[in-house]
């Protein structure tokens, strides 16, 4: 009874009922204390030890929510990154687990495993020869191929993946892919494409396949078939057979709940912020996924949107199977559990964001982003924001935070250069004159690095630009 009038008194103080003079103290004491409250929330060795009890700690009796007895943490992954489904966050918390627990990543030469070619463990950096070196986790954009996967990966591997509604998936990958995929590039807006795909589509045409059931395609599935339900009941199957868990972008905050529990982690694993949110998301408890009215060469007519789901039927039936499976397992688990996990994780989420985030954690233009070091990458018709991290944070807290905001690109680039010095970069893969599929050149622009990204290749994919520079030159040419 004590606790749970505690625990009233601690919600109140978070639903911000306070004086103008108590919430400028409260601000002064989450700014001060702020390094010792996330030791407290994260209680990892790595934080500084010995400090002293935060005023404002969790209930310490459940701050990693349910026991998960005596299981043992999963550390063997293998997670597909599939395309605008909220996968980058998803690799960020693989990577921060990963980081802090010394475990070895199979990374890409570049930046993607060869994508869009078919994967091949030639195309993980290290790999010497037909014995193939195993690693523990591994999570950069492929098109899935499992005995190729299965080289690398140990045989205890658990397997996932995440998917999102196709008619979200398609006003993402429009606003990132305009120029690169030709079916986008020739029309002026989501609309136009979706009233008759077929006019503007070209299966033969590089880069088109951004454009046309693209969860399907990254999962190794031959994304161009005539639709049918038993092809589709055999993709369902084939990726039953191969991911042991299929998350939702949508319910994101119930599928990390899900996932700390197939994977044996503490709540504090999957705890994070949204990474590469689009300038018209907007800020919610949810936190997710959640946007404000789109600009004009995305927004559709409900009409148009049921002409996206018939053009991606093979990824809306994919969904469909998956959304189901989903609420199976949320019913497995327990609803109530489940809302009982899903507060803790967004309480911790937002202490987080009080301590680590500057104004209030609100995601900025990556030019407002004073460490360079840290802006997302850029590309389409929107602008991809990033996080600006609080001021005055003491070491520790400032590597913590840092890892959670992090940018894929750097991410990747800081743990390669860990896990591979220069000195020790290998040759081309036993022998084979394997190209590097991903490149990225850095040009001084206005006082900061405008990227220029490579396929493997050499073809130019996306550049820092806006779309009236790309624009011009491909009417130039």
């Amino acid at each position: 009874m004590v606790f749970r009038r505690s625990a009233r008194r601690m919600r109140r103080l978070g639903c911000y009922r306070l004086g103008p003079i108590w919430k400028a103290l409260l601000v002064f004491v989450v700014i001060a204390f702020g390094g010792q409250l996330l030791g407290v929330i994260f209680n990892k060795s790595w934080m500084q030890p010995e400090r002293p009890h935060s005023l404002y700690s969790l209930p310490s009796e459940n701050s990693q929510g349910e026991s998960l007895g005596s299981c043992q943490p999963h550390i063997h992954i293998m997670f597909l990154k599939t395309h605008k489904t909220a996968s980058s966050t998803v690799l960020n918390l693989l990577y921060r687990f990963g980081e802090e627990r010394g475990l070895k990543f199979a990374l890409p030469v570049g930046y993607q495993f060869g994508y869009p070619l078919p994967f091949i463990a030639q195309r993980v950096k290290g790999c010497r020869g037909p014995h193939v070196a195993e690693f523990d986790i591994m999570g950069n954009h492929m098109r899935f191929n499992k005995p190729e996967v299965e080289k690398v990966m140990p045989a205890d591997t658990f397997y996932f993946s995440i998917l999102r509604d196709p008619v979200a998936l398609a006003e993402s990958s429009y606003a990132y892919y305009k120029n690169v995929a030709p079916a986008f590039r020739r029309t002026k807006g989501l609309g136009e494409f979706a009233d008759n795909p077929y006019k503007y589509y070209d299966a033969r045409l590089r880069n088109n396949h951004y454009a046309h059931n693209l969860m399907w395609f990254d999962f190794g599935l031959d994304h161009t078939s005539n639709f049918s339900l038993a092809l589709v009941k055999r993709g369902v199957a084939a990726v039953r057979r191969n991911f042991k868990l299929i998350l939702i972008s949508e319910y994101f905050d119930q599928s990390m709940v899900l996932l700390r529990h197939a994977l044996c982690w503490p709540l504090d694993a999957v705890v994070s912020f949204s990474l590469n949110a689009r300038q018209q998301m907007t800020s919610g408890r949810s936190g997710w996924m959640a946007k404000a009215a789109a600009p004009a060469p995305l927004a559709l007519t409900d009409k148009q949107r049921s002409k996206l789901r018939e053009w991606n039927a093979l990824d809306w039936h994919l969904y469909q199977a998956f959304n189901l499976t989903f609420w199976q397992e949320v019913e497995r688990f327990g609803r109530s559990r489940m809302e009982s996990e899903v507060a803790l994780l967004r309480t911790k989420r937002e202490v987080l964001t009080r301590i680590c985030l500057h104004d209030g954690g609100r995601p900025i233009e990556a030019s407002r982003i004073r460490d360079k070091t840290i802006r997302p990458f850029q590309s389409g018709l929107v602008k991809i924001l990033g996080y600006e991290l609080q001021s005055g944070l003491d070491n520790a807290t400032w590597e913590a935070c840092l890892r959670m905001i992090r940018p894929e690109i750097q991410y990747k680039d800081l743990l390669d250069l860990r896990q591979l010095p220069r000195a020790q970069q290998p040759p081309a893969a036993g022998g084979l004159p394997v190209k590097r599929e991903f490149s990225i050149l850095r040009t001084e622009d206005h006082g900061g690095k405008r990227l220029v990204e490579k396929d493997w290749d050499g073809t130019i994919l996306f550049r820092n630009q806006t779309l009236e520079q790309v624009d011009s030159k491909v009417r130039r040419r």
